[in-house]
C-alpha cells in the first residue's frame, strides 16, 4: 500500500516522511518486543511501510501485548528468546547474517542492548565509536538539527569525539543531502585553559580540516553564536557556522541530554533517537518518547539502511550484513 504523509502520526516532522516514503520497508529486529509500548511503536511503523517486523522476545508476552493493543501481528514474525539478554544476542546474529537492517530497542534496558552490538566478536562493531544522535525538528520551523552525542559517550576524548562528528556528518548527508556547518559546543567562544572544552573544540577544529572532508567544522561557540544569526552579528562572529549550524557537538553527555530535553519540554520538538557507528542502524526509544518521536526514529534508521552504499570499509550502516560468527537463527524456517 502507498504511503501518504497524511497516514503519519501527528506531530511527525513532515520532511523527513517524505525523504524515506520512496524507500522499501526495512526488516527490522524489535528487541524485546513483548510490552504493548514496543509492539504500538512497531505497528505503527509497519503501517507506515518504514519496518517489516521481527519480533524478538518471549512470545507469549508477545501475543498477550499484540491482543491488548488490537494487532493481529500479520506480516510479522516472532523469534523466541527466553530473556532480554538473548534477546538483545539473537537481534544482533539476525543484523550479521543480513536478515534484518536495523535494530529497535524494545523493553530492554539499553545497556543490555548496547553490551550486545559491542561484543568484540560476535557484535556490530565497524571500527568506528559507536555513538548517538537526536534529529531534532521544531513545529512550524523549517531549521533541522543533529544533536550529538547525548545519550551514549558520557565525557567523549578527542578521538571519541572525532568520531562522534564523523557519524554526524554522515547522518545529515543522508537525511539533509548537503554539506553541514558543524558547531563545537562551550560555554564561550574564546580559547581559554579555564575551559577545557574550549581548548578541546580548537584542537577539534583544526584536526576535522584533515579528518573530515566535506563538512565546515568550528569551535569554540556558544550556543547563542551556533544557532543564532542575530548574536553573531552582535558579537561580531562571521564564520559560515556562526549562527547556522546543522549539527551541535556537546562536550559531554550531560550537555546533550539538557539541550535535546529543553527543546523537547519547553519547544514541543521532536527528538528521533539513534545510534551510529554500528553495522546497522540501531533506534534507541524511550517509554516517555511520544508517537511522533518514535516514528521519526523508523523513518531515519529506514533511511540509513536504505541510502548507505555497501562495501565501504569501516563505515556504518549496510543493509546486508557481510560479517562471519555469530550465527543466526532463520526466519525462513
Amino acid at each position: 500500500m502507498a504511503r501518504t504523509l497524511e497516514t503519519t502520526a501527528a506531530g511527525c516532522p513532515t520532511r523527513l516522511m517524505a525523504r524515506s516514503a520512496t524507500l522499501e520497508p526495512v526488516p527490522t529486529a524489535v528487541v524485546a518486543a513483548g510490552s504493548p509500548v514496543a509492539l504500538e511503536s512497531a505497528r505503527r511503523a509497519t503501517a507506515l511501510g518504514l519496518i517489516e517486523p521481527v519480533l524478538v522476545g518471549d512470545p507469549a508476552a508477545i501475543a498477550d501485548s499484540a491482543r491488548r493493543i488490537g494487532w493481529t501481528l500479520h506480516g510479522a514474525c516472532v523469534v523466541p528468546a527466553r530473556d532480554d539478554a538473548a534477546a538483545a544476542r539473537i537481534a544482533v546474529a539476525l543484523a550479521r547474517s543480513g536478515d534484518v537492517g536495523a535494530l529497535m530497542k524494545g523493553h530492554i534496558h539499553t545497556d543490555t542492548l548496547m553490551l550486545a552490538a559491542l561484543d568484540p566478536k560476535n557484535g556490530l562493531r565497524t571500527g568506528r565509536r559507536f555513538t548517538h544522535a537526536f534529529h531534532m525538528t521544531l513545529p512550524g520551523s523549517e531549521r533541522e538539527l543533529v544533536i550529538t552525542d547525548a545519550a551514549i559517550n558520557v565525557a567523549p576524548s578527542l578521538n571519541t569525539q572525532l568520531d562522534i562528528i564523523r557519524n554526524a556528518v554522515e547522518l545529515w548527508r543522508l537525511v539533509g543531502g548537503n554539506d553541514p556547518r558543524v558547531a563545537l559546543l562551550s560555554c564561550t567562544e574564546e580559547v581559554t585553559e579555564r575551559v577545557p572544552s574550549s581548548m578541546d573544540a580548537d584542537r577539534l577544529t583544526r584536526l576535522c580540516r584533515q579528518e573530515v572532508p566535506g563538512a565546515t567544522v568550528f569551535g569554540p561557540l556558544a550556543l547563542d553564536l551556533a544557532v543564532s544569526a542575530e548574536a553573531a552579528r552582535i558579537k561580531n562572529l562571521t564564520h559560515p557556522c556562526a549562527g547556522a549550524a546543522d549539527i551541535l557537538v556537546v562536550p559531554n553527555i550531560e550537555t546533550g541530554n539538557a539541550l535535546f530535553k529543553a527543546l523537547v519540554h519547553f519547544l514541543d520538538a521532536v527528538a528521533a533517537g539513534i545510534v551510529l557507528g554500528a553495522s546497522v542502524p540501531i533506534v534507541l526509544t524511550s517509554r516517555a518518547d511520544p508517537p511522533a518521536a518514535r516514528i521519526a526514529a523508523a523513518a531515519i534508521a529506514q533511511i540509513v539502511a536504505g541510502r548507505r552504499p555497501s562495501g565501504t570499509p569501516g563505515a556504518p550502516y549496510p543493509t546486508t550484513a557481510a560479517n562471519k560468527g555469530g550465527a543466526a537463527p532463520s526466519l525462513h524456517a
